[in-house]
Formats: structure tokens, sequence, C-alpha cells
């Protein structure tokens, strides 16, 4: 269907998209051509059509963009099911072996396990409860709470002697990260809920006045941009690629021995650089903060406050590069009681109401712990996935204003809020277990390369413009094998 804000042909118009055109406001009509529709996966949630509407929304922003540097729109589209490829692009990463064929890259032995603990658990009270093992730190503080091993056996043991806010809160209180499972309803009651209600799905709020800064003419969309990524693991890294993709100078910072999961390392940094700094290091803060002085887009992932207290929030260097876009990526925020406390997509998922009501596809009211249904999170990552492209555009159109009026933008995404982005579009019904894209349906949209992890073969872009051809200048880096400097 070819959609946009005001008319659709003989299909509805994806809601998704049109609440992005809402972000956008510009009184002219965005328009995308959207084909296809759920289910891709098993769930009734619309995930492949909402990660469509944001791609699609994402290249009206990349068009506004072109229109700046050349005085010509593009057309812009995509296909839902390529669209829910992106919503899970590691899925579709494999390597090569020296005789031609390739393979999916395998989780590791710990995330195997990983995952197997970090589902949720009945709780005394008749709750269901969502932990996350997923990193050695928070597993580690995590079993400190729990005072358990890490076997689904033992955890299940240890979560149904609490009741279930008294564990949110004291696994808040140890800096590790769980969510009491909510319906959609109880969340939208909770103070932080109504906090997020009150806020569009992407906030870009002006902290400071500067010079209108005209884009470079020459080059793909983002040429001559230049992006500092401090993010790790799915949603940061998918804003800082989409940059990459459309031409853009990306450099990832992360401190030598940072946790990282490799396959997403590997998937999410095509195009990019990486450098090692550690901000607790003077010397090396310096660094950084020389960057950010020629810099146009400072996109990072910690909760609220925690770079601020070491200097790198966004109002100090707003005043440090007047026109700065500061992209906030993170679980639950920048508004509300639970802002500072750490999440992932799995506590996303269950503090929302999206695992509460995947246990029970059939639409009845589900009920709490060992009576009822169990919580289920998604086939794929969708809240990590979209709220990554809802970061990246957001910037795009915060770039947009800046080239026009000049300023420094804050952009400011979150799981949580994506989550209630999610559970406002709808719902499908599908037909069986386990479907999704087939090996052959994948395929043609999959480009391999030869990088330092060895030959690979991943998902490329999927965005489709009249004009431009999105595209990676490199394959992903080795971590710190770059020097901490822009491009010449």
């Amino acid at each position: 269907m070819r959609t946009d804000v005001n008319t659709a042909m003989n299909t509805p118009t994806n809601s998704a998209f049109r609440e992005l055109m809402d972000v956008r406001a510009r009184p002219d009509n965005g328009v995308a051509d959207i084909t296809g529709a759920d289910p891709v996966f098993s769930t009734r949630f619309k995930v492949a059509e909402t990660g469509a509407g944001v791609l699609a929304a994402i290249g009206v922003a990349v068009s506004d963009l072109w229109e700046m540097k050349t005085g010509r729109r593009q057309a812009t589209g995509i296909d839902v099911r390529h669209a829910g490829a992106a919503i899970n692009s590691f899925a579709y990463l494999q390597n090569g072996h020296g005789d031609g064929t390739y393979e999916t890259v395998p989780d590791s032995p710990a995330a195997q396990v990983g995952y197997q603990i970090s589902q949720p658990f009945a709780t005394r009270d008749d709750r269901w409860f969502q932990p996350h093992f997923g990193i050695a730190h928070l597993k580690d503080r995590m079993l400190g709470v729990l005072k358990c091993e890490a076997t689904p056996e033992s955890i299940a043991a240890a979560i149904r002697k609490w009741d279930a806010q008294t564990l949110e809160d004291a696994i808040a209180e140890a800096n590790a990260c769980g969510g009491m499972v909510r319906d959609n309803a109880e969340w939208l009651a909770h103070p932080h809920g109504k906090a997020l209600a009150a806020q569009p799905v992407v906030e870009i709020e002006k902290i400071g006045d500067s010079a209108p800064e005209p884009l470079p003419t020459d080059g793909p969309p983002l040429a001559g941009l230049r992006v500092l990524d401090l993010t790790r693991i799915l949603a940061g890294p998918v804003a800082a690629r989409t940059f990459a993709e459309h031409g853009a100078d990306v450099l990832m910072v992360a401190a030598k021995g940072m946790p990282q999961i490799k396959k997403f390392v590997i998937d999410l940094s095509h195009g990019k650089r990486s450098c090692y700094l550690n901000l607790n290091e003077a010397m090396e803060a310096a660094q950084l903060r020389q960057l950010v002085r020629s810099g146009d887009v400072f996109s990072q992932g910690y909760r609220p406050g925690v770079l601020a207290a070491r200097g790198f929030g966004p109002a100090e260097l707003a005043a440090l590069r007047p026109g700065l876009i500061y992209t906030s990526i993170n679980c639950y925020g920048q508004h509300g009681p639970l802002q500072d406390r750490a999440g992932w997509e799995q506590v996303a998922q269950a503090m929302v109401g999206i695992s509460y009501e995947n246990g029970h596809q059939n639409g009845h009211q589900i009920r709490h712990g060992n009576g009822g249904d169990k919580p289920a999170l998604l086939p794929v990552p969708a809240c990590d996935y979209i709220t990554g492209y809802l970061g990246a555009y957001g910037t795009l159109l915060a770039l947009a204003r800046r080239a026009v009026e000049g300023g420094s933008y804050h952009v400011k995404v979150s799981l949580c809020q994506t989550g209630m982005f999610l559970y406002r579009q709808g719902r499908v019904d599908y037909g069986a277990n386990d479907i999704g894209l087939s090996e052959a349906e994948a395929l043609p949209l999959q480009m391999t390369a030869e990088s330092v992890y060895g030959p690979i073969r991943h998902l490329a872009p999927v965005i489709k413009f009249s004009e431009t051809r999105p595209q990676w200048s490199n394959p992903p880096p080795a971590l710190g094998g770059d020097a901490p400097a822009w491009l010449s």
C-alpha cells in the first residue's frame, strides 16, 4: 500500500507511520510505500508492521535531508516482511567457510544459559517476575539478591519466596535488572506509565541556540556528518548503524574490557569504526571532549544522570559544541520514578504488558501465577530494534531542524516507550507457531563481506530509495582497532 498521514489506498494507513509523521510536524505530508502485512512472526502483536512504519518514517526523514541537499525529494518504501527481518537482523548473521558455505552464528554457551534463566518466574503472591541475567555483572547482582544458583530450577525456587513488588524494589536497590510482569492497564496506571504516556514516542527537545548548519551538498544523505556512538547491545547500535548506512562517519567509543556480546558487535557495527576511551581517565575523557567539539551527533545508552556526572550530559556537551544532537537511548526514558533503573528488552516487555498479553494469544483474560498462563516474550527483540530505529528517526529530524533554524537538540527514546507504541498498533491473528522468513526468502536480503571476524553473510539495508542506495563503507571493525579521531 501507499501510505501517508491523511490518505490510504484500499488498505488501512499504517498507524505507526502516521504517529511518527505527527512527530515530524511538517505541513507537507510524509509519503512512503509500505507493502505487505503481519503476521510475519508468531505473535498477535504487529511487530513487523510497526517496524515497517518506523523504517518508512526514516525513509521520509532521509528524503527530507536529501531535498535540503539537492532540491529533490526521493520516493521511499519498505516491505513489511523485510522490516520483520530488520528488527531481527542478528538472526541472519552467518559465518562463512572456505568452501563458500555459510552457517548461522550460534549463541555462546553463556548466552544460551542466559536465555534459559532470563524468563518469567512465578512469585509467592501469584504474580510473575522477569529477571535479566544477560551480562556477567548484572547476573552476579541478581544472584546476590536471590541467593541461589544460576539454574532455572534454583532461580524459580528463589523467586517463589518473594512477593513480586518487593523483589522488584530489592533488585532496583541492588542496581540489578528485572521487573514485575504487569498487564498494560496496570502499567498505564503506574506513575511511570503515566509519565511516559504524556510524552510522544520520540521526544525532540531544543536545548540550546546556534547558527543553522546546512548539509554538505555532495555525497550520500549524511555525508560529512560525524556521529559518536557510546552504546552497546542492540538498540543504540541499531541507531548508529542507520547513520552509517546513509554516509555518516560513525565512531564507536567504549572502555577497553567493557562487556560486549560478540554476535551483536559484528551485526550492529557495519560501516562504523571503533576506538577505546575510558571516561574515568582524565586524559581519555579530554580526548572524547575534543571529538565532541567537531562532531554532530552524540548517541549514548546510559541511564539518566550517569554521563552528566562525568561531565558528558546534554547541557554540558551542547555548551561545548553548540549545534550538537544529543541522543539518549535507554529502557525507562527520561521521565518518571523508574528512570534511574537498569533495563533490557525482556524487562521492558514485562513492564508495559507485552509479555503478559503475549502469553495468552487466544485473547482470554490472563490469570496470575501458577493458576494461569505464563507470560511469554515476543519471538523477536522488537523493542530493542524499533527503539534504535526511533532514535535514528528523531536524530534525523533534529538534523533537519538544525539545518534550517540552528540549535542543539536532545532526542529521547526508550524501550518502555517503544513497548507502549507497539501496544497501540492493534493485533492480528496467526495460524502457526514458528513462522517467519525462510532461508530462501532471506537470502536475497543478505550480503557478504570479508571482515576481521572472517567471511560473513548478513542482512543488507532494507529501505528502498529512488535515488540513493543505502550501504556501509566498511565491514564491522575490530573493537578498539581505530584511533580516536575523525576521518579527514
